[in-house]
This record gives structure tokens, sequence and C-alpha cells, in this order.
């Protein structure tokens, strides 16, 4: 672990971009854990007296059509964002890397009936086909979360597959065979620990992606509803004012999304420098 610390911190002092990109997932993470806590204002209480007013001192981010405070409803928004974000790649990295783990030691006909579900789900536009799951189930936090998770799950599948086969015959998964180990206990104990470095930039890239997902939802009404705070409902509300100049109820939850989009693209990289040990050397 502490080996670990030390070229975390080389690469981070090394790389900039990097830098930033932690700098910023740690200030994400720390305003949705601490949300409740330091917004100044309740983020769905409404005061029409002081609808559509530019951000000042009183409100960093200006008020909204209702007089709400975006600053406040930005940093909600973070909280449910980043949540929706993490359980479902969660989700979809547990079972995508066990599923494709699995195919890629076991191979033959499993490995052929799974290779070919992943490749119809690919087929499909994702977001057009996160849509369909959404409009099917209804437009639930939880939903938006299974269905995130489920186009998210072919990437997982199709990579943890790929890295299993090659490592599959090697002479350390060999000798844990020699040894006695079930099948389950090589894929689990041996082979997917070993590939979870490779897969640290599948997630992040995941991350932000999944957050744009879910952004993209609201945005069209299929996602989370209003009143509820959440950056595509706020892009979405603010859009009807671009033209009369009430630019900053479209500006700051776009910045807030293009930053944590950002943030999580750029991270990717940092984590297969920190994890993979082959970067050591």
């Amino acid at each position: 672990m502490s080996s670990t610390l030390r070229h975390a911190g080389w690469v981070l002092r090394g790389n900039p971009v990097t830098a930033f990109a932690a700098a910023g997932t740690f200030l994400l993470v720390a305003v949705a854990v601490l949300a409740p806590w330091i917004a100044p204002y309740d983020p769905v209480a409404s005061n029409v007296s002081n609808a559509l007013k530019p951000p000042s001192a009183a409100h960093w981010a200006g008020t909204d059509q209702l007089g709400r405070d975006i600053f406040s409803r930005l940093l909600a928004a973070t909280r449910l964002d980043l949540t929706i974000a993490a359980a479902a790649v969660s989700l979809s990295f547990v079972a995508g890397a066990v599923i494709g783990s699995f195919c890629g030691y076991v191979g033959g006909r499993l490995d052929r009936w799974v290779g070919r579900l992943v490749d119809v789900l690919m087929a499909f536009p994702l977001f057009v086909l996160a849509m369909a799951l959404v409009a099917a189930l209804g437009n639930r936090v939880e939903n938006i979360i299974i269905a995130t998770a489920i186009i998210n799950l072919p990437f997982y599948i199709r990579f943890a597959r790929a890295e299993v086969n090659v490592r599959r015959h090697a002479g350390w998964v060999e000798a844990a065979r020699a040894g006695g180990d079930s099948d389950a206990a090589v894929v689990l104990r041996f082979l997917l620990p070993n590939i979870l470095p490779a897969m640290a930039v599948q997630i992040s890239l995941n991350l932000g992606w999944a957050i744009l997902n879910a952004a993209g939802l609201s945005f069209l009404g299929l996602g989370v509803q209003a009143p509820t705070p959440e950056w595509g409902i706020m892009v979405a509300e603010g859009a009807r004012f671009i033209g009369t100049g009430q630019w900053w109820l479209v500006a700051f939850p776009g910045l807030a999304l293009m930053l944590a989009v950002l943030c999580f693209n750029l991270l990717g990289d940092g984590l297969r420098d920190i994890l993979d040990p082959r970067m050591r050397t």
C-alpha cells in the first residue's frame, strides 16, 4: 500500500493533467457528500419575487425562473448525478467483470452465446436503448440506474473476456489449477484481480459517460423529474431563457456537467499509470 501511494504521488507530481483531474474528482465527491450542509439555501424552495436574478453576492450563480438559488441546486444536483453514475457503473462493472471473466476462461458455447448477446446490445444506439428502457420501466432514479448499468454492461463483458482470454494459459494460472484450485477460485482469486488495473481506465470513462447519460435523459424529460435538482433538468429549464439574456441559467449547470465529465475522462490515464504494475518499471 505504501509503495502504491508513493507511486501515485510520483505520477501526480509528474503529470499536471492527472493532478488536475484527481483534484477535480476529489472536489466533486466532497461536494456530493457535503451538499446538504454547505448549500446556502433550500434547493427546492421558490421565491417568485426573487426570480431570474443575475449572479450576485447573495446568489453566487443567480436564481432561476422560480426564484430558486442556482448554486444550491448545483450542489444538490452534484450529489444526485454522482450517485446515479457511481451506482450504475458499480453494477455494470461487477456483473460485466464476473460474466466476462468466466466467459473468457471457460470459452466454448457459453462464450459464444454471451458474445452474440453483447453484439446485439451494442448494435443498438446505446442512448436510444437507455431511453427505451427508462420509458418502459418508468422515470424513477432506480430505473435510470438500471438502464445506465445495462447499456454499460457490454463494455465490461468484452473487456474482461479479452483480458482473461489472454491470461488463462499463463504459468501462474496453470500453477493454481495444479494446486487444486477450482475454476471459480482461479477466476475470482487470480484472474479477476489481475485485470482490475486495466479495467480502471474503463471505469473512469464510464463514470463520465453515465453522468452524461443521466443528464441527457433528464434534459429530454425521461429522467429525473422537476423540481428535483439535476444538471440535465437545469439546462433544459434554462434553455427557454437564453434568448432573453438569462445566460446563467444554462451556463452554470452546463459548466458543472462539462467539468465533471472532463475530470473523469482525464483521470482514466492517471489511474492506469498508478495501478498498472508495468508502469512502475
